[in-house]
């Protein structure tokens, strides 16, 4: 009798299932039918009561041969069988043909009674002459040469249908097989899951060993328990958590990479058992801790029973794993916020250098006017590559930043004018004495200049200077950076800065700064051919350019060690050797560039313009002060000419008035007297 109930499908159910029969080959279309007959003696063993799914791809055990006497016909026909009526009570309701070179199915008279029927190992290559076994219940078509499901539309009652190792290559025609328990296709040629859907009663899929790449359309199996997809290609699974009693699932050695492509298995509440073994996400070292976490309701994994431990152990990992994803992610958003406000200061420098049409600027200043301008869209060209995630969180960023200031490792990097505030900030000893390479980028080199002596205090170790985008234009400009206290590497970027077209530019550097003895110019080693070269070139221009200055403008554009310096040059000039005292060989000593070369300096265009209102408020209070020293003296002379003219006459009153007022002695000394008493 056979089992209400198929948990699973194992070994073969029907292998040892038979029976004594005759077997006619009959050609209905002669007047006088030949029969041969076949002779079929074996052991009646028990039918098995329970069956394994994923043995269902295995292939059948060896099993003992059939006593067979085989005449064939003259003339082409199906097979009829028949049997007698002992062995038709004997096994009544079952029927095994394994393993007899069947190429077709045989016509089977008078047996719409069987319950389970096996064409094991044959060469069928189509289902027929079956149609009038309405009770049939289990039908095994294993490892035959079928191509497609058909034949079957009239077995309403079948419960097991195992077609596991033909040719299959479309699952069809199962509409009528609502009563269905157990469904083998493996080792088929199968490439999608389709015509499924109304086998609410369905337990047991087997599709292992078919050409499936992605798993869907799994809607309506209510009732399937167990799902085999072994060796397959699949690379995705969807619709398995809308499978309400799902327990099993097989997916050992497909292509499943990566844990979002099965994601859909989280959201599944039945489901306690799961292989994965032989793909390629079981070699990852965070495979086993994501699906425990994930999947919190499994028994077992890979045909191993989940331990608390290992659970435990996933959660750890699950929330190291969650820190390290959003650190991850908000190192992400800082990076997409510092692309955006690279490109908006890219932008800004570009009008400024009028590289960009007047109709760039009008949306500029409409970009401007606009603060609730969508950071993502203000550049759809650079945003193409972020997932939703990540776009919607740059919703809060603004692209109206004009400066950049970042620190990464020893690096110090600036982009935008605004950025040399930073240079203001209260710097951590430990921050300030990591840098030892400082990137102005998007930034006027004359802004540069008047910021070199911070940088020089803020940032003691700083060695290495990166120009890209700063208007390097004239050799000149390189003499600004000789008030650094050590440069041991600089790195001038051709964009941005025309000095670099400049054949000689390198050797005016090492000239000009070459008492900071530099080891790189642009990622090139300095060789001291390289320094033995630019003192020829260049060491004339420093000698014309010290002499011809007056000294007194010579000690003015020199700091306070080169003025002792430049004292001690004049002072032993024109000495021998020998008699220069050892005070004076100290002197010699004093660290610094070269007096000759300190006369070499550079004045930004804003400090040249100050220096040229100054000069020209100096110029207008020398012109007041000598006007109104000029119009005073001519005042002082004019009056100097009246009194000659009038001396000689006020001289002659002068006498006269003495004489008169001395002319009586008495008189006079009594007046003079009583003028003395009268001041008393």
């Amino acid at each position: 009798m056979i089992p209400g109930k198929y948990r699973s499908v194992s070994g073969r159910a029907a292998n040892n299932v038979n029976c004594g029969l005759h077997l006619v080959i009959q050609t209905s279309s002669l007047p006088e039918k030949s029969k041969v007959e076949f002779k079929l003696n074996k052991e009646t063993p028990s039918f098995p009561g329970r069956l394994l799914q994923h043995d269902l791809e295995r292939n059948y055990s060896s099993r003992q041969g059939d006593h067979i006497h085989l005449a064939s016909s003259s003339m082409p026909s199906f097979p009829v069988l028949q049997r007698s009526s002992e062995e038709k009570i004997l096994y009544s309701d079952r029927l095994t043909l394994e393993r007899q070179k069947l190429t077709m199915c045989p016509i089977i008279d008078g047996e719409e009674h069987l319950r389970l029927l096996n064409f094991q190992h044959n060469f069928i290559t189509r289902i027929q002459n079956i149609s009038n076994l309405q009770r049939l219940i289990f039908l095994d078509l294993y490892d035959n040469q079928i191509e497609e499901i058909s034949g079957l539309s009239t077995l309403r009652s079948l419960r097991v249908l195992l077609l596991g190792k033909n040719r299959i290559k479309k699952i069809s025609n199962l509409e009528n097989l609502k009563s269905l328990d157990v469904l083998d296709l493996h080792g088929n040629q199968i490439t999608r899951i389709e015509n499924v859907s109304h086998l609410c009663d369905l337990r047991v899929l087997n599709l292992a060993r078919n050409l499936l790449s992605h798993v869907d359309n799994l809607n309506g199996l209510d009732s399937l328990t167990e799902l085999n997809l072994r060796h397959n290609q699949i690379t995705f699974v969807r619709d398995v958590d809308n499978l309400p009693c799902l327990q099993r699932l097989f997916l050992s050695f497909n292509n499943i990479s990566t844990f979002e492509s099965v994601c859909c298995l989280a959201d599944s509440s039945s489901l306690s058992d799961i292989t994965f073994d032989g793909n390629p996400i079981a070699q990852e070292s965070w495979y086993k801790h994501t699906i425990l976490q994930n999947m919190t309701q499994l028994r077992q994994l890979d045909m191993k029973r989940v331990t608390e431990e290992e659970r435990r152990m996933a959660s750890v990992v699950a929330k190291k794993e969650e820190e390290k994803r959003r650190e991850s992610h908000k190192q992400s958003l800082l990076k997409e916020k510092k692309r955006l406000t690279i490109n908006n200061v890219a932008r800004k420098w570009d009008l400024q250098q009028h590289r960009i049409p007047s109709i760039a600027t009008n949306q500029d200043r409409n970009v401007s006017d606009s603060p609730s301008q969508d950071p993502v869209s203000a550049f759809p060209e650079e945003t193409g590559s972020l997932d939703s995630g990540l776009t919607n969180a740059l919703q809060g960023l603004s692209v109206l930043d004009t400066h950049l200031v970042e620190v990464d490792g020893d690096t110090l990097s600036l982009y935008g004018s605004g950025a040399l505030e930073s240079l203001d900030r209260n710097w951590s000893v430990q921050t300030a004495g990591m840098v030892t390479t400082v990137s102005f980028t998007f930034i006027e080199f004359d802004e540069i200049v008047q910021v070199l002596p911070k940088l020089k205090i803020k940032f003691p170790n700083s060695l290495h200077l990166k120009f890209k985008e700063t208007n390097l234009v004239m050799l000149q400009q390189f003499n600004a950076l000789a008030q650094l206290r050590r440069v041991d590497q600089l790195t001038i970027d051709p964009q941005g800065n025309p000095v670099v077209n400049f054949t000689l530019w390198k050797y005016y550097v090492l000239f000009r700064l070459s008492h900071f003895s530099m080891q790189k110019i642009n990622g090139t080693e300095v060789t001291q051919n390289d320094m033995i070269m630019a003192e020829r070139l260049f060491g004339i221009l420093a000698h014309v350019a010290s002499s011809e200055l007056p000294q007194y403008r010579l000690i003015s554009i020199l700091g306070d060690a080169r003025k002792k310096q430049f004292r001690y040059l004049l002072e032993t000039k024109g000495k021998k050797p020998g008699l220069v005292s050892e005070e004076n060989n100290d002197s010699k000593k004093l660290a610094g560039e070269n007096t000759n070369r300190a006369t070499l300096n550079y004045t930004t265009r804003d400090f040249y313009n100050e220096r040229l209102e100054e000069i020209k408020e100096k110029k207008k209070f020398c012109k007041m002060y000598m006007e109104d020293l000029v119009k005073e003296a001519t005042e002082i002379n004019m009056k100097n000419e009246a009194l000659q003219k009038l001396w000689p006459q006020m001289f002659i009153e002068l006498v006269r008035d003495a004489v008169i007022e001395i002319r009586n002695k008495n008189s006079y000394m009594k007046l003079c007297l009583q003028q003395i008493t009268d001041q008393k």
